[in-house]
């Protein structure tokens, strides 16, 4: 089972965002059958089963072993992934796109973001396929500045050192090189109820 996995079909997406199917992929989280579904999802039998046909053939369930049970063939099934994202591919051409949106405005930010998933799961997908690793790098963490005069200098020293940073290491016509995508955010962190004396 993977820890996550991208999910760029129509149909697909469809079945993950059904309320009956995403409960059935949380249950399946731990390998099931429709018996041992059924009953925690107060639905019958024929009722999963159904939704597992569906949810196999766009690749969400897989088969862990089929045992017989009275007289039948149980099918044990497992989630392909503990947790799902939808691709903004979905969309087509209605997809965010950054070369659409004003570069100074919080929705270039998602554009961005929208952008990374869709290339990164292509890329990781392409990977996988040729059992090869894919170099990336993550780094997040959290800050709390003091005073908004502090977060802009921040602002600018983290612009001013990035760009020296990329400076000394781009190579414009290296032959053997390989063009990289560096995105760098900051936005502040959603409050939460155990968040005291931050702002929305």
């Amino acid at each position: 089972m993977l820890e996550l996995t991208v999910i760029d079909e129509p149909d697909a997406a469809a079945s993950v965002l059904d309320p009956t199917r995403a409960a059935i992929l949380e249950v399946l989280a731990e390998p099931g059958s429709a018996t041992t579904i059924a009953g925690p999802l107060g639905l019958s039998r024929q009722k999963v089963n159904y939704h597992l046909r569906a949810l196999e053939a766009h690749g969400l369930v897989q088969l862990v072993e089929e045992r017989p049970r009275r007289g039948l063939t149980e099918r044990v099934m497992v989630a392909s992934a503990r947790s799902y994202v939808l691709s903004p591919q979905l969309l087509g051409r209605n997809a965010a796109d950054p070369k659409r949106t004003d570069r100074l405005s919080t929705r270039y930010l998602i554009a961005v973001a929208g952008r990374m998933v869709s290339e990164v799961a292509e890329l990781a997908r392409r990977a996988e396929r040729q059992n090869k690793p894919l170099a990336t790098l993550s780094i997040d963490t959290e800050i709390r500045f003091a005073s908004a005069s502090d977060r802009a200098a921040f602002a600018q020293e983290l612009a001013e050192t990035i760009t020296s940073l990329a400076a000394r290491y781009h190579h414009e016509t290296a032959p053997k090189g390989r063009w990289h995508r560096l995105v760098v955010a900051v936005h502040p962190k959603p409050q939460t109820p155990t968040s005291k004396g931050s702002k929305p």
